[in-house]
């Protein structure tokens, strides 16, 4: 193979290997939905979660599409039609990507449980390839809309002086797109999941002593619909939205300051690369028999060695021995060490926030001992994990920006966020494989399956919570990597706009209070975020109370709950109060961008600094809190019924919203916050062109 092959062919490369992805998805999905689904009455459990899933949904689609059509519409005018056009491939690409994700996984639970009656590892396995066909549609239509949409405007835009730079900005409206369809999708599951969550907890567990998933509980149809709309619909747009966002900005970036062809196909090629790394770390957990944690972690590990070695291959395939940025000649060595950083921080970020919320470690520990002494104990030290959960990963950040500045400046950063996201497959898996064995325990309870079933499920379940917050960890801190290339990408392009440099001095008072009105965005956004759950939650917990008074059977098995209403009420609030908190960014960064564009640029340092620590703490502390009184569940502190139980679901109802609505929220809303500030500099600046 010569070795200009990727450097000719690079994007029609990453795009085959994008459809490649594709097809093993349709294969799992196939494989999943050919299981073995248990008896009737784990099917009809299983159809009540799948409709209320369904139902709330195509809801959502039909209520964000109203607000598309008129960002559309605004972008088409101020813009241009291609920009506009991006806009929407990146929100319907966004939106099918959760859509079928969760489609799939409301199949995989009910199989799950069915497959805990043969084995643990069958289970596992069902679980599992549920979710790698979210993990894999998310890598697949991310890079194959960005992929073709890049390749069709160049061509149509071909012969005119700046084809590259025309399709590269409409890319902008593509990120947006997504950008926006995530903080939508995040924030009503994460609404919708916790404000079931919190309400069943409440009345079940803490008034009535009732188990987890038990069918007495009126909210207990809606929870497991929550976990699906929350963790697989959301996670999935959420990490989409990243996953495409961080491709463009390297595109971006590479154009901007390399100016070269290889240097945009480059990121194209890592990912397409990845593809085929994720997909030996899918086989890996299917094929080779480890306990649920070993497996999982191992098949990243699986993927990140063979992602390095193709890795190393298409760098000095494409670059040769060196490439010049600006006025520097860089070994291309330089560049494949920063997309080793992107991999390692991928492993780091999984150690350590496995650290933070795993059962196995102090943290979760020391909050389950707290638990003992009251609900007071217990919520000082979640809160305590979650701010100490925050020094090393962005110390692990920091080090990384500074390494990969020196050794390439801007585009080493932003190549190391394309690598770190290239391996989305597979960590998307592991995030939607919570989700699918936490809804295989809840229809494992209620349909009265053996114990030894439920036990499989429970230990699958726990695995799965830690899984959840390490993707959440995952994203929250490529988030912090790529906010900062997109911040460098924002500098760039204001300063080839406008003609003259631009410099954001920490003396000049506009910057500083664009800092303070950015740093004050993630703060007032998750106070939103928390006040939606709690007002939902409130609605549910009064419902259930209802439902137990007016038919007192209910706890003893001779009423049946009505578990339509509860869906009901959460649905209809999460689409009511979503709204206000996703629309926010949106109004500060245009009201900013009109004091200035140095007002603007302190508006996006100011949300990446704080938004990056509000999101680690958030979602490090709630998974610590989830974790904690499983292990209390255990047997640990008294075990289920005790004090210390009671106090740990009290924290538990606390770090729902943290790590499920809020912490999360804040990785598109990063974004978001961003990529519309490069969109509207061309809109709102043009009078500094010089």
């Amino acid at each position: 193979m010569p070795p200009s092959f990727l450097l000719q062919n690079g994007i029609a490369l990453s795009i085959a290997l994008s459809i490649v992805g594709l097809a093993f998805a349709l294969i799992l999905i196939r494989k999943v939905v050919g299981a073995d689904a248990g008896n009737e009455k784990m099917h009809a459990i299983a159809s009540a979660i799948q409709q209320g899933a369904k139902a709330y949904l195509n809801r959502q689609i039909f209520a964000v599409s109203l607000i598309a059509v008129i960002i559309f519409a605004a972008i088409w005018y101020l813009r241009d039609g291609l920009t506009a056009a991006g806009f929407v491939v990146g929100a319907v690409c966004s939106l099918a990507a959760g859509y079928i994700g969760m489609m799939v996984a409301v199949r995989a639970n009910v199989r799950t449980a069915q497959a805990a009656s043969v084995s643990s590892h069958s289970a596992l396995k069902v679980a599992f390839n549920g979710g790698a066909v979210t993990g894999l549609l998310v890598v697949a239509l991310g890079l194959l809309s960005v992929g073709v949409f890049y390749l069709i405007v160049k061509g149509m835009t071909h012969g005119s002086v700046n084809a590259g730079k025309h399709a590269i900005d409409s890319l902008v409206g593509l990120a947006l797109g997504s950008s926006l369809i995530s903080v939508f999708a995040r924030l009503g599951g994460g609404i919708y999941t916790k404000a079931a969550d919190v309400g069943a907890d409440l009345v079940g567990k803490n008034e009535q002593n009732l188990n987890e998933d038990d069918p007495r509980n009126p909210a207990t149809i809606a929870d497991n619909v929550g976990d699906n709309v929350g963790d697989c619909a959301g996670m999935a747009a959420d990490v989409f939205e990243t996953y495409a966002v961080s491709l463009i900005g390297g595109v971006l970036v590479g154009h901007l300051t390399v100016g070269t062809d290889a240097a945009v196909i480059y990121p194209f090629v890592l990912c397409g690369l990845a593809i085929i790394a994720s997909l030996i770390g899918i086989g890996w957990v299917n094929f080779v028999k480890q306990e649920a944690t070993a497996a999982l972690v191992c098949g990243v590990a699986v993927s990140g060695i063979i992602a390095s070695a193709l890795f190393w291959w298409a760098t000095s395939s494409i670059f040769g021995a060196s490439l010049k940025i600006g006025a520097l000649e860089v070994p291309s060595v330089n560049i494949f060490y920063c997309a080793a950083v992107g991999l390692i921080m991928t492993l780091l970020v999984v150690w350590i926030t496995n650290y933070y919320t795993s059962t196995h470690h102090k943290p979760v520990r020391m909050i389950a001992k707290a638990s003992e002494t009251g609900h007071a104990t217990n919520i000082i030290a979640g809160i305590s994990i979650g701010n100490q959960a925050t020094l090393l990963p962005v110390l692990a950040i920091a080090a990384s920006i500074w390494g990969c500045f020196d050794l390439a400046g801007l585009y080493g950063i932003a190549i190391a966020v394309v690598s770190m996201l290239s391996l989305s497959g597979i960590i998307i898996s592991l995030d939607a494989f919570g989700p699918i064995t936490d809804n295989a325990g809840g229809i494992a309870v209620m349909s009265g399956l053996p114990e030894s079933v439920r036990k499989i499920t429970d230990e699958l379940d726990a695995v799965g919570n830690t899984m959840k917050a390490v993707t959440k960890g995952y994203a929250i801190a490529s988030a912090g990597l790529a906010a900062m290339v997109l911040f460098g990408s924002y500098v760039e392009d204001l300063q080839a706009f406008v003609g003259h440099k631009v410099s954001f001095d920490l003396m000049d008072h506009r910057v500083v209070i664009g800092m303070f009105i950015g740093g004050l965005l993630p703060f007032l956004f998750t106070s939103f975020c928390m006040s939606a759950v709690g007002n939902a939650a409130g609605a549910v917990v009064r419902e259930v109370r209802r439902q137990i008074t007016a038919k007192p059977g209910i706890l003893n098995g001779t009423d049946i709950p009505d578990y339509a209403q509860c869906v009901g009420i959460v649905t209809s609030a999460a689409l009511r109060q979503m709204i206000l908190p996703a629309l926010l960014p949106l109004v500060f960064v245009i009201g900013m961008a009109y004091v200035g564009m140095e007002a603007l640029g302190g508006v996006l340092i100011g949300t990446i600094v704080t938004g990056l620590f509000i999101g680690i703490s958030m979602t490090s502390a709630g998974g610590a809190w989830d974790n904690a009184k499983k292990y209390i569940e255990e047997g640990n502190h008294g075990g289920k019924g005790s004090f210390a139980h009671q106090a740990a679901v009290t924290g538990d109802t606390v770090g729902d919203p943290y790590k499920d609505t809020a912490g999360p929220a804040v990785n598109p809303m990063i974004k978001v916050v961003n990529i519309l500030a490069i969109l509207i500099i061309p809109i709102v600046f043009k009078a500094a062109v010089k």
